[in-house]
């Protein structure tokens, strides 16, 4: 570290080093991001720029002359772009220990990994900058980033879909309720993929097998104590009428969770100036999912512990849809966009950390390093 940097800075980057994983230094080597480095190769210097350009929002330009100024480094923007680039799987590396540490890794026969589709958008700084809508599928529990689109965010074509992603047979995708549409679900089927969604109970229709209305809250409301479970076949209706046959498959949830979810619907009505209905209040008891998993494979049990992991995930996600706005988004290629990414999650997961350590009973609240013994 420069010794330009005043006291309380130095400082604060070793409490944040803290939180990052115990390799984290040997990662930067083993992933090839100091590769190529002429002068300093401290994967500290490095990870400090682009923390500044991740973390903070900063422009590349912007970026350098601050680090330049700090003693971190002197490079020029498009040296840091490159330099942003050579650091993808670095900062997915990272991403992955501390998930790892979260306990969030699910193993699976034969190597399956799942595909956690989700959108966010991004607007750059600047009264006039720029609205886009990023799309992105990342693979679990490997978190590879095996698709990134960048659209508008009016207009058609740019809205949350899954229509919006490449599917190849086989592939398995989990998505949140925003993706709880019969046109989506058929469009996977279509390309021979399956899906396993939060059901929006006021966009997607079920029938029984023999054609009849599946009456949703009259089967979920069997589940009366918490931790019950539930599966039930239905079809969902493809816009060409095609059904595509699954299960529904229902969690109750605990008094505690089902209070905040009633507590939330309350606030979001009484914001918006709706009447909330009964039966949003019922059906808010639940944890409901449509999945076209294959149940000889896939009980109803473990197609809620694979969504259970992508919400944990999707914790994180929520914190990076909150970073998202800050930076400005590479739209040069494809590499330098999933690098950037790779780094908004790692600052939510470091937010993350942070967050939790500083409501732990602590007078410090973050974890100490390896006793040393007193002479």
């Amino acid at each position: 570290m420069g010794n330009e940097l005043p006291p309380g800075m130095r400082e604060d980057w070793r409490l944040l080093v803290s939180f990052l994983p115990v390799n984290w230094r040997e990662l930067a080597t083993s992933t090839g991001a100091l590769k190529g480095l002429r002068k300093d190769k401290s994967p500290e210097n490095l990870l400090r720029v682009l923390l500044m350009h991740l973390g903070c929002g900063h422009s590349l330009r912007e970026t350098v002359v601050r680090a330049k100024k700090a003693g971190l480094a002197e490079l020029s923007s498009v040296a840091l772009w490159k330099r942003l680039k050579k650091s993808r799987d670095w900062l997915q590396a990272l991403c992955l220990e501390l998930f790892r540490e979260r306990g969030v890794e699910l193993a699976a026969g034969g190597g399956l990994q799942m595909r956690a589709i989700d959108a966010t958008t991004v607007k750059e700084p600047g009264k006039s900058g720029s609205l886009w809508r990023l799309h992105y599928s990342v693979r679990l529990p490997s978190l590879a980033c095996d698709f990134f689109r960048l659209t508008g965010t009016q207009g058609r074509g740019t809205g949350e879909s899954l229509r919006q992603f490449p599917i190849r047979e086989g592939d398995y995708l989990l998505a949140d309720r925003g993706y709880s549409t019969a046109t989506g679900i058929g469009y996977v089927a279509d390309a021979g993929g399956r899906v396993t969604v939060r059901v929006n109970t006021g966009s997607l229709q079920f029938q029984t097998s023999v054609a009849r209305p599946f009456r949703l809250l009259k089967k979920v409301s069997t589940l009366q104590r918490p931790g019950d479970i539930g599966s039930w076949a239905v079809r969902v209706i493809a816009p060409r009428g095609v059904p595509v046959e699954g299960r529904v498959c229902a969690l109750r949830k605990t008094e505690e969770a089902i209070e905040i979810a009633h507590r939330s619907l309350r606030q979001t009505a009484a914001r918006k100036g709706k009447k909330l209905q009964p039966q949003t209040l019922e059906f808010a008891r639940y944890v409901i999912l449509f999945t076209s998993f294959p149940a000889a494979d896939f009980p109803v049990a473990e197609v809620l512990e694979w969504y259970r992991v992508r919400w944990q995930v999707e914790l994180v996600f929520k914190r990076f849809k909150s970073l998202a706005a800050l930076g400005h988004l590479p739209k040069r290629d494809d590499e330098s966009a999933q690098a950037w990414l790779y780094g908004k999650l790692l600052v939510a997961l470091l937010v993350e950390r942070l967050i939790g350590y500083a409501m732990a009973v602590s007078p410090w609240g973050y974890p100490l390093a390896a006793p040393q013994r007193l002479a």
